[in-house]
Protein backbone atom coordinates (compact mmCIF):
# COMPACT_ATOMS: atom_id res chain seq x y z
CA UNK A 1 0.00 0.00 0.00
CA UNK A 2 1.09 3.61 -0.78
CA UNK A 3 2.15 5.73 2.01
CA UNK A 4 0.41 8.81 2.45
CA UNK A 5 2.40 11.85 3.56
CA UNK A 6 -0.07 15.04 4.45
CA UNK A 7 2.31 17.69 5.89
CA UNK A 8 1.23 20.72 4.13
CA UNK A 9 -2.52 19.96 4.91
CA UNK A 10 -1.68 19.06 8.11
CA UNK A 11 -0.14 22.31 9.11
CA UNK A 12 -3.12 24.39 7.44
CA UNK A 13 -5.16 22.42 9.32
CA UNK A 14 -3.78 23.27 12.96
CA UNK A 15 -3.24 27.06 11.69
CA UNK A 16 -6.66 27.52 10.18
CA UNK A 17 -6.89 26.40 14.65
CA UNK A 18 -4.86 28.32 15.78
CA UNK A 19 -3.10 25.81 17.73
CA UNK A 20 0.58 25.07 18.25
CA UNK A 21 2.06 22.13 16.97
CA UNK A 22 2.18 20.78 21.34
CA UNK A 23 -1.80 21.93 20.85
CA UNK A 24 -2.33 19.97 18.16
CA UNK A 25 -0.11 17.02 19.41
CA UNK A 26 -2.20 16.58 22.76
CA UNK A 27 -5.67 16.16 20.99
CA UNK A 28 -4.44 13.59 18.73
CA UNK A 29 -2.83 11.75 21.93
CA UNK A 30 0.63 11.73 20.02
CA UNK A 31 3.99 14.12 21.16
CA UNK A 32 4.69 17.50 19.53
CA UNK A 33 8.12 16.13 17.37
CA UNK A 34 5.55 13.45 15.93
CA UNK A 35 3.40 16.05 14.85
CA UNK A 36 6.49 18.39 13.86
CA UNK A 37 7.82 15.30 11.72
CA UNK A 38 4.00 14.54 10.27
CA UNK A 39 4.27 18.37 9.30
CA UNK A 40 7.72 17.79 7.38
CA UNK A 41 6.66 14.95 5.48
CA UNK A 42 9.08 12.88 7.29
CA UNK A 43 6.58 10.54 8.73
CA UNK A 44 3.84 8.67 7.01
CA UNK A 45 -0.32 9.18 7.87
CA UNK A 46 -1.24 6.27 10.35
CA UNK A 47 -4.47 5.00 10.60
CA UNK A 48 -4.95 5.81 14.37
CA UNK A 49 -3.81 9.16 13.77
CA UNK A 50 -6.37 9.63 10.93
CA UNK A 51 -9.23 9.07 12.84
CA UNK A 52 -8.26 11.16 15.96
CA UNK A 53 -7.87 14.06 13.54
CA UNK A 54 -11.67 13.39 11.69
CA UNK A 55 -12.71 13.16 15.63
CA UNK A 56 -11.30 16.18 17.15
CA UNK A 57 -11.40 17.90 14.00
CA UNK A 58 -14.72 17.45 12.49
CA UNK A 59 -12.86 16.58 9.04
CA UNK A 60 -13.55 14.15 6.50
CA UNK A 61 -10.85 11.77 6.20
CA UNK A 62 -11.21 11.91 2.17
CA UNK A 63 -10.43 15.75 2.18
CA UNK A 64 -7.19 15.04 4.18
CA UNK A 65 -6.18 11.99 2.53
CA UNK A 66 -7.49 12.64 -1.40
CA UNK A 67 -4.33 13.78 -3.37
CA UNK A 68 -4.85 16.94 -5.46
CA UNK A 69 -1.32 17.87 -5.95
CA UNK A 70 -1.91 15.99 -9.40
CA UNK A 71 -3.99 18.40 -11.04
CA UNK A 72 -2.46 21.59 -9.01
CA UNK A 73 0.97 20.49 -10.98
CA UNK A 74 -0.30 20.66 -14.21
CA UNK A 75 -1.98 23.26 -13.41
CA UNK A 76 1.36 25.02 -12.85
CA UNK A 77 3.07 23.28 -15.99
CA UNK A 78 0.50 25.11 -18.12
CA UNK A 79 0.97 28.20 -16.34
CA UNK A 80 4.42 28.16 -17.18
CA UNK A 81 4.29 27.52 -20.32
CA UNK A 82 3.58 30.98 -20.96
CA UNK A 83 5.42 33.17 -22.69
CA UNK A 84 5.31 35.72 -19.54
CA UNK A 85 7.50 33.30 -17.45
CA UNK A 86 10.79 33.21 -20.17
CA UNK A 87 13.68 32.29 -19.03
CA UNK A 88 14.46 29.19 -17.15
CA UNK A 89 11.73 27.78 -15.58
CA UNK A 90 11.77 25.59 -12.59
CA UNK A 91 11.86 21.72 -13.16
CA UNK A 92 9.48 19.54 -11.87
CA UNK A 93 11.16 18.83 -8.48
CA UNK A 94 11.55 22.25 -7.81
CA UNK A 95 7.54 22.67 -8.71
CA UNK A 96 6.71 19.53 -6.10
CA UNK A 97 8.60 20.98 -3.42
CA UNK A 98 6.76 24.02 -3.83
CA UNK A 99 3.59 22.65 -3.34
CA UNK A 100 4.71 20.31 -0.51
CA UNK A 101 5.97 22.82 1.33
CA UNK A 102 4.20 26.04 0.27
CA UNK A 103 0.50 25.38 -0.88
CA UNK A 104 -0.68 28.36 0.19
CA UNK A 105 1.56 30.63 -1.72
CA UNK A 106 0.64 28.11 -4.83
CA UNK A 107 -3.21 28.97 -4.11
CA UNK A 108 -2.22 32.68 -4.36
CA UNK A 109 0.30 32.38 -7.15
CA UNK A 110 -2.29 30.27 -9.50
CA UNK A 111 -5.19 32.92 -8.33
CA UNK A 112 -3.05 35.65 -9.71
CA UNK A 113 -2.58 33.93 -13.13
CA UNK A 114 -5.92 33.23 -13.18
CA UNK A 115 -7.03 36.61 -12.60
CA UNK A 116 -4.29 37.65 -15.25
CA UNK A 117 -5.25 35.23 -17.93
CA UNK A 118 -9.11 36.71 -17.73
CA UNK A 119 -7.98 40.24 -17.78
CA UNK A 120 -5.94 39.66 -20.98
CA UNK A 121 -8.50 37.48 -22.60
CA UNK A 122 -11.11 40.31 -21.72
CA UNK A 123 -8.60 42.94 -23.47
CA UNK A 124 -8.98 40.88 -26.45
CA UNK A 125 -12.86 41.10 -26.42
CA UNK A 126 -13.62 44.29 -25.48
CA UNK A 127 -14.62 47.29 -27.74
CA UNK A 128 -13.96 50.59 -27.25
CA UNK A 129 -17.37 51.53 -26.17
CA UNK A 130 -17.22 48.59 -23.55
CA UNK A 131 -16.87 49.49 -19.65
CA UNK A 132 -13.59 48.92 -17.88
CA UNK A 133 -15.24 47.50 -14.70
CA UNK A 134 -15.89 44.24 -17.49
CA UNK A 135 -11.99 43.94 -17.08
CA UNK A 136 -12.15 43.33 -13.25
CA UNK A 137 -15.43 40.91 -12.96
CA UNK A 138 -14.19 37.07 -13.77
CA UNK A 139 -16.71 35.60 -16.15
CA UNK A 140 -19.15 33.30 -14.54
CA UNK A 141 -18.57 30.77 -16.78
CA UNK A 142 -14.82 30.58 -15.71
CA UNK A 143 -15.54 30.36 -12.17
CA UNK A 144 -18.18 27.40 -12.69
CA UNK A 145 -15.46 25.74 -14.94
CA UNK A 146 -12.87 26.32 -12.75
CA UNK A 147 -14.96 24.99 -9.33
CA UNK A 148 -15.50 22.20 -11.43
CA UNK A 149 -12.40 20.89 -12.57
CA UNK A 150 -11.18 21.96 -8.36
CA UNK A 151 -13.51 18.96 -7.91
CA UNK A 152 -12.21 16.92 -10.55
CA UNK A 153 -15.37 17.24 -11.95
CA UNK A 154 -16.65 14.79 -9.60
CA UNK A 155 -19.32 15.42 -6.88
CA UNK A 156 -19.80 11.85 -5.13
CA UNK A 157 -22.36 13.30 -2.87
CA UNK A 158 -24.25 13.75 -5.86
CA UNK A 159 -23.68 10.18 -7.20
CA UNK A 160 -24.53 8.62 -3.99
CA UNK A 161 -28.00 10.18 -4.02
CA UNK A 162 -28.52 9.40 -7.95
CA UNK A 163 -27.59 5.51 -6.96
CA UNK A 164 -30.02 5.85 -4.03
CA UNK A 165 -32.71 6.74 -5.71
CA UNK A 166 -32.31 5.02 -8.78
CA UNK A 167 -31.95 1.70 -6.32
CA UNK A 168 -35.23 2.71 -4.62
CA UNK A 169 -37.25 2.79 -7.86
CA UNK A 170 -35.58 -0.37 -9.98
CA UNK A 171 -36.82 1.15 -12.87
CA UNK A 172 -35.78 0.34 -16.49
CA UNK A 173 -34.38 2.74 -19.22
CA UNK A 174 -37.25 2.79 -20.99
CA UNK A 175 -39.44 3.59 -18.05
CA UNK A 176 -37.63 6.87 -16.59
CA UNK A 177 -39.95 9.19 -17.84
CA UNK A 178 -42.81 7.51 -16.51
CA UNK A 179 -41.47 6.98 -13.29
CA UNK A 180 -40.27 10.55 -13.12
CA UNK A 181 -42.96 12.16 -13.79
CA UNK A 182 -45.05 9.82 -11.00
CA UNK A 183 -42.39 10.46 -8.57
CA UNK A 184 -43.17 14.06 -8.65
CA UNK A 185 -46.24 13.92 -8.64
CA UNK A 186 -46.92 11.56 -5.82
CA UNK A 187 -44.69 12.79 -3.92
CA UNK A 188 -44.82 16.07 -4.61
CA UNK A 189 -47.97 16.80 -6.02
CA UNK A 190 -46.14 18.89 -8.91
CA UNK A 191 -47.67 17.93 -12.56
CA UNK A 192 -46.22 17.97 -16.50
CA UNK A 193 -47.83 19.16 -19.04
CA UNK A 194 -46.38 19.05 -22.80
CA UNK A 195 -47.45 22.76 -24.00
CA UNK A 196 -47.38 23.69 -28.01
CA UNK A 197 -44.06 25.71 -29.19
CA UNK A 198 -45.69 28.93 -29.45
CA UNK A 199 -47.17 28.58 -25.91
CA UNK A 200 -43.82 28.72 -23.99
CA UNK A 201 -42.61 32.25 -24.61
CA UNK A 202 -39.07 30.86 -26.36
CA UNK A 203 -38.57 28.61 -23.19
CA UNK A 204 -37.99 24.66 -23.64
CA UNK A 205 -39.31 24.05 -19.77
CA UNK A 206 -41.10 26.22 -17.17
CA UNK A 207 -41.14 25.13 -13.41
CA UNK A 208 -43.65 27.02 -10.63
CA UNK A 209 -42.77 25.96 -7.87
CA UNK A 210 -46.03 27.43 -5.94
CA UNK A 211 -48.59 25.82 -8.39
CA UNK A 212 -46.69 22.74 -8.77
CA UNK A 213 -46.97 23.01 -12.29
CA UNK A 214 -43.56 22.01 -14.72
CA UNK A 215 -44.36 23.01 -18.67
CA UNK A 216 -42.37 21.30 -21.49
CA UNK A 217 -42.05 22.49 -24.60
CA UNK A 218 -43.14 20.11 -27.62
CA UNK A 219 -39.59 21.27 -28.98
CA UNK A 220 -38.10 18.79 -26.45
CA UNK A 221 -37.61 15.15 -27.40
CA UNK A 222 -38.28 12.37 -24.98
CA UNK A 223 -34.39 11.84 -23.85
CA UNK A 224 -34.29 16.01 -23.03
CA UNK A 225 -38.33 15.90 -21.49
CA UNK A 226 -36.78 13.16 -19.41
CA UNK A 227 -33.34 15.04 -18.86
CA UNK A 228 -35.92 17.76 -17.91
CA UNK A 229 -37.78 16.14 -15.12
CA UNK A 230 -34.61 14.75 -13.66
CA UNK A 231 -33.30 18.00 -13.42
CA UNK A 232 -36.11 19.91 -11.10
CA UNK A 233 -36.14 16.43 -9.30
CA UNK A 234 -32.98 17.04 -8.07
CA UNK A 235 -34.23 21.03 -6.69
CA UNK A 236 -36.94 19.73 -5.09
CA UNK A 237 -35.26 16.22 -3.46
CA UNK A 238 -32.19 17.64 -3.11
CA UNK A 239 -32.02 21.03 -2.96
CA UNK A 240 -30.23 20.61 0.17
CA UNK A 241 -27.08 19.03 -1.42
CA UNK A 242 -26.92 21.88 -4.01
CA UNK A 243 -26.84 24.26 -0.89
CA UNK A 244 -24.39 22.17 0.60
CA UNK A 245 -21.66 21.97 -2.11
CA UNK A 246 -21.87 26.01 -3.01
CA UNK A 247 -22.25 27.02 0.37
CA UNK A 248 -18.45 27.31 1.05
CA UNK A 249 -17.91 28.75 -2.99
CA UNK A 250 -16.61 32.19 -3.87
CA UNK A 251 -19.30 32.42 -6.68
CA UNK A 252 -20.13 35.97 -5.32
CA UNK A 253 -23.56 36.73 -6.15
CA UNK A 254 -27.09 34.50 -5.92
CA UNK A 255 -27.31 34.31 -9.74
CA UNK A 256 -23.96 33.10 -9.89
CA UNK A 257 -24.24 30.61 -7.43
CA UNK A 258 -27.55 29.44 -9.19
CA UNK A 259 -26.08 28.99 -12.49
CA UNK A 260 -23.63 26.47 -10.64
CA UNK A 261 -26.55 24.72 -9.32
CA UNK A 262 -28.33 24.72 -12.56
CA UNK A 263 -25.15 22.58 -13.69
CA UNK A 264 -24.84 20.66 -10.97
CA UNK A 265 -28.78 19.92 -10.87
CA UNK A 266 -27.47 18.72 -14.79
CA UNK A 267 -25.19 16.68 -12.95
CA UNK A 268 -27.56 15.06 -11.11
CA UNK A 269 -29.49 14.07 -13.76
CA UNK A 270 -26.80 12.44 -15.92
CA UNK A 271 -26.14 10.52 -12.99
CA UNK A 272 -29.56 9.26 -12.33
CA UNK A 273 -30.10 8.37 -15.76
CA UNK A 274 -26.73 7.01 -16.20
CA UNK A 275 -25.81 5.28 -12.88
CA UNK A 276 -22.57 5.49 -11.91
CA UNK A 277 -21.34 1.75 -11.88
CA UNK A 278 -23.76 0.52 -14.90
CA UNK A 279 -22.24 3.10 -17.22
CA UNK A 280 -18.31 2.33 -16.38
CA UNK A 281 -19.21 -1.26 -16.55
CA UNK A 282 -20.67 -0.85 -19.69
CA UNK A 283 -18.25 1.70 -20.84
CA UNK A 284 -14.87 -0.48 -20.26
CA UNK A 285 -16.54 -3.23 -21.42
CA UNK A 286 -17.48 -1.43 -24.70
CA UNK A 287 -14.57 0.27 -24.81
CA UNK A 288 -15.94 3.64 -24.38
CA UNK A 289 -18.22 3.19 -27.38
CA UNK A 290 -20.31 6.39 -27.11
CA UNK A 291 -23.25 4.81 -29.45
CA UNK A 292 -23.17 2.23 -27.51
CA UNK A 293 -23.75 4.16 -24.47
CA UNK A 294 -26.48 6.21 -25.77
CA UNK A 295 -28.60 3.29 -26.86
CA UNK A 296 -27.85 1.55 -23.65
CA UNK A 297 -29.13 4.07 -21.30
CA UNK A 298 -31.95 5.92 -24.22
CA UNK A 299 -30.09 9.25 -23.85
CA UNK A 300 -28.40 11.69 -26.32
CA UNK A 301 -24.92 11.51 -27.76
CA UNK A 302 -24.01 14.70 -25.96
CA UNK A 303 -25.13 13.60 -22.83
CA UNK A 304 -23.02 10.68 -22.58
CA UNK A 305 -20.05 12.39 -23.85
CA UNK A 306 -20.56 15.08 -20.58
CA UNK A 307 -21.02 11.54 -18.28
CA UNK A 308 -17.80 10.25 -19.63
CA UNK A 309 -16.23 13.67 -17.88
CA UNK A 310 -17.44 12.62 -14.76
CA UNK A 311 -15.86 9.46 -13.71
CA UNK A 312 -13.57 10.05 -10.88
CA UNK A 313 -14.79 8.06 -8.82
CA UNK A 314 -12.26 7.33 -6.16
CA UNK A 315 -10.99 3.71 -6.66
CA UNK A 316 -13.54 3.33 -9.85
CA UNK A 317 -12.13 6.03 -12.00
CA UNK A 318 -12.59 5.79 -16.04
CA UNK A 319 -10.45 7.80 -18.28
CA UNK A 320 -10.28 11.34 -17.40
CA UNK A 321 -11.95 13.13 -20.54
CA UNK A 322 -12.16 16.80 -21.48
CA UNK A 323 -15.56 18.20 -23.05
CA UNK A 324 -15.84 21.07 -25.47
CA UNK A 325 -18.85 22.69 -27.15
CA UNK A 326 -18.38 24.98 -29.90
CA UNK A 327 -21.20 27.06 -32.62
CA UNK A 328 -20.13 27.61 -36.25
CA UNK A 329 -18.35 30.65 -35.45
CA UNK A 330 -15.85 29.03 -32.80
CA UNK A 331 -17.54 30.30 -29.66
CA UNK A 332 -17.46 27.93 -26.77
CA UNK A 333 -20.81 27.34 -25.61
CA UNK A 334 -20.09 24.79 -22.82
CA UNK A 335 -17.12 22.79 -21.20
CA UNK A 336 -16.26 20.37 -18.53
CA UNK A 337 -12.38 18.93 -17.52
CA UNK A 338 -10.92 16.62 -15.74
CA UNK A 339 -7.53 16.44 -17.72
CA UNK A 340 -5.08 18.83 -18.06
CA UNK A 341 -5.95 19.79 -21.45
CA UNK A 342 -6.03 23.80 -21.43
CA UNK A 343 -9.50 24.80 -23.10
CA UNK A 344 -9.81 27.79 -24.98
CA UNK A 345 -12.43 29.34 -22.78
CA UNK A 346 -14.20 32.23 -25.17
CA UNK A 347 -13.51 30.34 -28.44
CA UNK A 348 -10.88 31.26 -31.43
CA UNK A 349 -10.15 27.69 -30.83
CA UNK A 350 -7.61 26.22 -33.37
CA UNK A 351 -8.64 25.74 -37.11
CA UNK A 352 -6.48 22.77 -37.47
CA UNK A 353 -8.44 21.00 -34.72
CA UNK A 354 -11.35 19.25 -36.63
CA UNK A 355 -13.86 20.17 -34.10
CA UNK A 356 -14.33 22.49 -36.98
CA UNK A 357 -14.12 19.72 -39.56
CA UNK A 358 -17.07 18.20 -38.24
CA UNK A 359 -19.72 20.91 -39.31
CA UNK A 360 -18.82 19.84 -43.08
CA UNK A 361 -19.32 15.92 -42.01
CA UNK A 362 -22.76 15.84 -39.74
CA UNK A 363 -23.15 12.83 -37.35
CA UNK A 364 -20.01 11.36 -38.43
CA UNK A 365 -17.10 11.25 -35.58
CA UNK A 366 -13.84 12.66 -36.64
CA UNK A 367 -10.66 10.87 -34.47
CA UNK A 368 -7.56 12.97 -33.97
CA UNK A 369 -4.09 12.67 -32.63
CA UNK A 370 -3.43 16.22 -31.49
CA UNK A 371 -0.10 18.09 -30.06
CA UNK A 372 -0.36 21.13 -27.98
CA UNK A 373 2.43 23.37 -28.77
CA UNK A 374 4.04 22.77 -25.31
CA UNK A 375 4.21 18.69 -26.73
CA UNK A 376 1.35 17.38 -24.70
CA UNK A 377 -0.48 14.98 -26.64
CA UNK A 378 -4.02 14.18 -26.71
CA UNK A 379 -6.88 11.77 -28.79
CA UNK A 380 -9.61 13.75 -29.74
CA UNK A 381 -13.40 12.71 -30.79
CA UNK A 382 -15.63 15.70 -33.29
CA UNK A 383 -18.98 15.05 -33.84
CA UNK A 384 -21.83 17.46 -34.35
CA UNK A 385 -24.97 17.56 -32.35
CA UNK A 386 -28.37 18.83 -33.11
CA UNK A 387 -30.28 21.81 -30.98
CA UNK A 388 -34.13 21.09 -31.22
CA UNK A 389 -36.33 21.59 -34.21
CA UNK A 390 -39.77 22.82 -33.86
CA UNK A 391 -40.10 25.24 -36.85
CA UNK A 392 -39.02 26.47 -40.28
CA UNK A 393 -37.18 28.99 -38.28
CA UNK A 394 -35.20 26.38 -36.46
CA UNK A 395 -33.14 24.59 -39.09
CA UNK A 396 -29.37 23.99 -38.94
CA UNK A 397 -29.24 24.74 -35.64
CA UNK A 398 -25.76 22.67 -35.22
CA UNK A 399 -23.25 22.69 -32.81
CA UNK A 400 -20.28 20.28 -32.82
CA UNK A 401 -18.61 18.97 -29.21
CA UNK A 402 -15.49 17.20 -29.15
CA UNK A 403 -14.49 14.65 -26.15
CA UNK A 404 -10.62 14.05 -25.38
CA UNK A 405 -7.98 11.98 -23.49
CA UNK A 406 -4.47 11.81 -22.73
CA UNK A 407 -2.49 9.85 -25.44
CA UNK A 408 -1.49 7.24 -23.19
CA UNK A 409 -5.11 6.81 -22.32
CA UNK A 410 -5.94 6.66 -25.99
CA UNK A 411 -5.55 2.54 -26.77
CA UNK A 412 -8.92 2.08 -24.13
CA UNK A 413 -10.83 3.74 -26.64
CA UNK A 414 -12.39 1.62 -29.52
CA UNK A 415 -12.12 4.55 -32.03
CA UNK A 416 -8.40 3.87 -32.07
CA UNK A 417 -9.38 0.69 -33.64
CA UNK A 418 -7.66 0.10 -37.07
CA UNK A 419 -5.83 3.54 -36.75
CA UNK A 420 -1.80 3.63 -36.94
CA UNK A 421 0.18 2.35 -33.73
CA UNK A 422 1.80 4.71 -31.41
CA UNK A 423 5.20 4.61 -32.86
CA UNK A 424 2.97 5.17 -36.40
CA UNK A 425 0.83 8.06 -35.48
CA UNK A 426 0.52 11.49 -36.88
CA UNK A 427 -0.40 14.51 -35.20
CA UNK A 428 -1.94 17.56 -35.69
CA UNK A 429 0.01 20.68 -34.77
CA UNK A 430 -2.68 22.57 -32.63
CA UNK A 431 -2.97 25.44 -30.53
CA UNK A 432 -5.29 26.97 -27.94
CA UNK A 433 -5.87 30.46 -29.25
CA UNK A 434 -4.52 32.22 -31.96
CA UNK A 435 -3.28 35.08 -29.65
CA UNK A 436 -1.60 32.96 -27.37
CA UNK A 437 -0.38 30.17 -30.14
CA UNK A 438 3.51 30.38 -29.75
CA UNK A 439 4.03 28.36 -33.28
CA UNK A 440 5.84 29.57 -36.06
CA UNK A 441 4.92 29.10 -40.26
CA UNK A 442 1.38 28.02 -39.04
CA UNK A 443 -0.48 28.33 -42.51
CA UNK A 444 -3.99 28.73 -40.17
CA UNK A 445 -2.91 31.80 -37.94
CA UNK A 446 -5.83 34.54 -38.12
CA UNK A 447 -3.66 36.61 -35.38
CA UNK A 448 -0.69 37.57 -34.59
CA UNK A 449 0.31 36.55 -31.39
CA UNK A 450 0.41 38.82 -28.22
CA UNK A 451 3.82 37.66 -26.32
CA UNK A 452 6.00 37.05 -29.45
CA UNK A 453 7.55 38.41 -32.95
CA UNK A 454 7.14 36.86 -35.93
CA UNK A 455 9.47 36.87 -38.72
CA UNK A 456 9.21 39.83 -40.89
CA UNK A 457 10.88 39.65 -44.37
CA UNK A 458 10.11 42.59 -47.13
CA UNK A 459 11.43 39.82 -49.79
CA UNK A 460 9.46 36.61 -48.95
CA UNK A 461 5.89 35.97 -48.95
CA UNK A 462 4.71 33.30 -46.29
CA UNK A 463 1.84 31.19 -45.95
CA UNK A 464 0.34 33.79 -44.15
CA UNK A 465 0.02 37.66 -44.21
CA UNK A 466 1.72 37.46 -40.23
CA UNK A 467 4.84 35.95 -40.74
CA UNK A 468 7.46 35.67 -43.73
Amino acid sequence: MRKTFIGPRLRQLRRDSGQTQAQMAEKLGISPAYVNLLEKNQRSLSVQVLMALSDEYNVDWRDVVLEKNTTVLSDLRNMLQDPLFSGNPPDLDELRAAIDHAPRLIDNFIKLYQSHRTSMEKIMQLGSERMPKEILDTSPETMIHDFFRDNLNHFDVLERAAETLATEENYDADDAYAMLKDRLKNRHSITIRIIPVESMDGALRVFDAETGDIQLSEALDHKNRTFQLAHILCFVEFGYILDSITDNSRFGTQTNIARCQIELANYFAAAFLMPYEKFITLAEKSRYDIDRLASGFLVSFEQVCHRLTTLQRHGRRGVPFFFLRVDKAGNVTKRFNATTFNIAEHGGSCPVWNIHTAFRMPGVILPQFVELPDGEQFFTLSCTTERPVYSHDTQDRRLSISLGCEIKHADKLIYTSGLANSAERSFSQIGINCHLCLRKACSQRAHAPLFTELTTDTSRRGETRYES
